[in-house]
This record gives structure tokens, C-alpha cells and sequence, in this order.
């Protein structure tokens, strides 16, 4: 098996945890498939370089996994289907990094900054 990285955007009017359901609906098609999920993240509601079907925001999701190329398959072609899936990337990896994502933590230092102030 391979490992994978695959990052997803979601429509703006959905509710952080109905985005949230959606880490888990594709988290579980990938264990379905023979994949073991290794990490998730969920980056919170971003706004865009550009529109994508005329949203400017999208929520934001990280998924790390350990699967065979035939559960990534399934799972992309299901986000294609999915109406609430705006873009998706794979990114085949050598290693996960431990730790949490730049993303999440330039989040936490965004954070601290504000209670600093």
C-alpha cells in the first residue's frame, strides 16, 4: 500500500460539522476499500484565491492515509459525484510528517497571537 495526502474543498453554506461528516463519510470509504486512515484534519472555513461555482469560501480538509490505489480510486470518483465537493488533490507521499499540518499550525500561532494582544 501507498500513502497518500488528499486535500478537499467543501461549499461555504455547509455547517462545520456537516463538513466535518463529510471527513468521516470519505475516511470510512477508504477503510471500506482496504485503506487505513491515518490522520485527519478538518482547516476550517477559508476564503479563495477565486470562485469555484460561485463560492468564495470553502471549507477545508486534510486526510493522510495508507491505502491501495484502488480505495483512492473509489474515493475520488465518489467526490466527484458528491455535490458538495468542490475540488479535490492526491498527493502520493513518501512519509507523513508527524505532527500537525503548517496549516493547522500557523492556525494555533494565529491564535496565541490574539490572546497575547
Amino acid at each position: 500500500m501507498a500513502l497518500y495526502e488528499h486535500v478537499f474543498i467543501s461549499r461555504q453554506d455547509l455547517s462545520n460539522a456537516q463538513a466535518e461528516g463529510l471527513i468521516d463519510h470519505f475516511s470510512a470509504v477508504l477503510t471500506d476499500n482496504g485503506g487505513k486512515v491515518v490522520d485527519k484534519e478538518y482547516w476550517g472555513l477559508k476564503t479563495m484565491a477565486y470562485k469555484i461555482n460561485k463560492n468564495r469560501k470553502g471549507h477545508y480538509a486534510l486526510v493522510k492515509s495508507d491505502s491501495p490505489s484502488a480505495a483512492v480510486q473509489e474515493m475520488e470518483r465518489l467526490m466527484r459525484l458528491h455535490d458538495d465537493v468542490m475540488r479535490v488533490m492526491t498527493i502520493k507521499v513518501d512519509e507523513h510528517e508527524e505532527g500537525p499540518s503548517v496549516v493547522m499550525q500557523s492556525k494555533g500561532r494565529e491564535d496565541r497571537r490574539r490572546n497575547d494582544d
